[in-house]
């Protein structure tokens, strides 16, 4: 079926034409006011708003052969004055789309890195991205999230692993088994070594070091790289995506062991990120989408940025960003209506406009490690772990750095905190927080701290409970009971994980179990290498 991608009024009243309909019959079909194709009649060079753009698409698509047949005969004789007209237009859609790629400044300074990384003249990314913007088409787009949403997380740690074959080393695909005959394969890559750290996230503990501050832009894009970041930021503009050009760490080193995370870390541009590495989730998934082949050579990014499992390794020669996600559990009261006292553990749904791991299962809270307004404090993982906690599930929106500008000198200072935080705060002998692992996600290369958050006192639940709720991050928030083992062992099963959120979610029930006590009857989790 044939569409067109750039509706303006005179094309709305070709289909109105086509469809054999008066104004009132036609704007009923598109459930429109009738003074919306009058204008149309009075303005056929008005380009309606995408809204409108979708409706007529859906409009097309829906209209039988007969209609479609006329609405291309009226369409297809334009004479030279209106291809020329035609012509003018675009150009002033494109000088439109111009301004406003300039009116937002995180999508400035994406499109200056990309000018400067790509070679190319200031301002050429922003002709290239105003150009593609006025021929996206976002029900098309839309129509790619849900084929991307039905590829699971067993069709990505398949393909994955058979993009990067054997293990290296002590190194293998972090694996579980969990109630069931068949075992779980994941994505990320990991070793025995970093695997139930049970490391409490206190600084004497939690020793992430900043060694270099000032932002590094080291790596150069080829034409093929830099055309998939001009079709990046395209997308964004045209789904709402939230894309924000704030400071995120880079790993450079590790020395992680049993009750200890230690290395070193700089600090990257999140525009960097975003336009480079993060493409190769989307580059894999469509491929997985369409039936694509995805061993090496068949993928142009990965094979790229993250060839094989030595450049996942070599952090100081890639960029290297991710963060850090953990399972919260709150101890409850026995109750007539639920039954005996348990602990409340929390998953998310993710929402489609985050930037990874979108329309997938997690644990909440997932944030990436960056700073909020102290670097080099900030690089311990508890201080993004703390600060997530805030945002995505206290209701701190002043701390969103998506949202606005941070301008607080202590964003997190003990006066400004969330009732729920303040009690955490005040009562740490009540609350145990631990990194339960670590792992590089195969997906797009991010490394991964998963974390276990335990609160161990009824008392938090009887005050705050009804106040705990999810940020735009999520669609939607689940809850499950620690005591409930049937249920948890099909969630374990469930395919519609991200990868980093299963990894955290197995090693979280794992640490859970031997903490617990009385209140968890929990499936029994075994990790192996795969």
């Amino acid at each position: 079926m044939e569409q067109t991608s750039d509706w303006t009024g005179r094309s709305a009243c070709a289909l109105q034409a086509a469809s054999r309909l008066s104004n009132e019959s036609f704007a009923e079909r598109l459930g429109i006011a009738v003074r919306t194709v009058a204008t149309w009649h009075q303005k056929p060079n008005l380009r309606p708003k995408s809204e409108m753009q979708q409706l007529l698409d859906t409009a097309l698509e829906q209209a039988s052969p007969s209609v479609r047949e006329r609405f291309a005969a009226l369409t297809s004789g334009s004479s030279d004055d209106e291809r020329a007209r035609s012509d003018g237009e675009r150009d002033e859609a494109v000088t439109e789309a111009e301004q406003r790629l300039s009116s937002d400044q995180n999508i400035v300074a994406a499109l200056d890195w990309l000018d400067r990384q790509s070679g190319w003249q200031p301002g050429t990314a922003r002709r290239k991205t105003a150009a593609r913007l006025v021929g996206q088409n976002a029900h098309s787009l839309q129509d790619r999230g849900k084929r991307r949403g039905r590829v699971n997380q067993r069709d990505i740690a398949r393909a994955l692993s058979e993009y990067y074959g054997d293990r290296t080393g002590s190194y293998g695909l972090y694996g579980a088994t969990c109630g069931r005959d068949a075992g779980i394969t994941s994505s990320v890559l990991t070793c025995p070594e970093w695997l139930d750290l049970d490391a409490s996230l206190v600084a004497a503990n939690d020793r992430l070091t900043v060694t270099r501050a000032a932002m590094d832009s080291s790596r150069s894009l080829d034409a093929e790289a830099a055309e998939h970041a001009v079709e990046r930021l395209t997308e964004t503009l045209t789904l709402g995506t939230r894309l924000v050009d704030m400071p995120l760490y880079r790993l450079l080193g590790t020395k992680i062991s049993k009750g200890l995370i230690s290395g070193s870390v700089g600090i990257a541009h999140f525009v960097e990120y975003a336009l480079t590495a993060d493409l190769l989730e989307g580059e894999l998934v469509d491929a997985l989408a369409s039936g694509n082949a995805t061993q090496p050579g068949a993928l142009p990014l990965r094979d790229k940025y993250l060839p094989n499992l030595d450049a996942v390794l070599d952090l100081p020669g890639r960029l290297c960003a991710g963060g850090t996600l953990a399972l919260c559990a709150i101890a409850r009261p026995a109750s007539p209506y639920r039954g005996e006292a348990d602990y409340l553990l929390l998953v998310q749904e993710r929402s489609g406009h985050v930037v990874n791991a979108a329309r997938s299962l997690a644990v909440t809270p997932k944030g990436f490690h960056q700073p909020l307004t102290d670097p080099r404090s900030d690089a311990q993982v508890g201080a993004t772990l703390r600060r997530e906690l805030e945002e995505e599930l206290f209701g701190r929106e002043e701390i969103d750095n998506t949202v606005g500008d941070q301008r607080k000198a202590d964003p997190m200072h003990p006066s400004r905190l969330s009732g729920p935080m303040r009690w955490i705060t005040e009562h740490p002998e009540c609350v145990r927080t631990e990194c339960t692992g670590f792992g590089f996600s195969l997906v797009s290369g991010n490394f991964e701290f998963p974390a276990l958050i335990v609160v161990e006192d009824e008392e938090f639940w009887e005050r705050y409970g009804g106040q705990i709720e999810a940020n735009w991050e999520s669609s939607n928030l689940r809850q499950y009971s620690s005591l409930d083992r049937e249920l948890l062992t099909e969630l374990v099963h469930d395919v519609a994980w991200s990868n980093e959120g299963l990894f955290a979610f197995l090693q979280g029930l794992r640490r859970l179990s031997e903490l617990g006590g009385e209140r968890v009857a929990l499936p029994d989790v075994e990790w192996e290498m795969r």
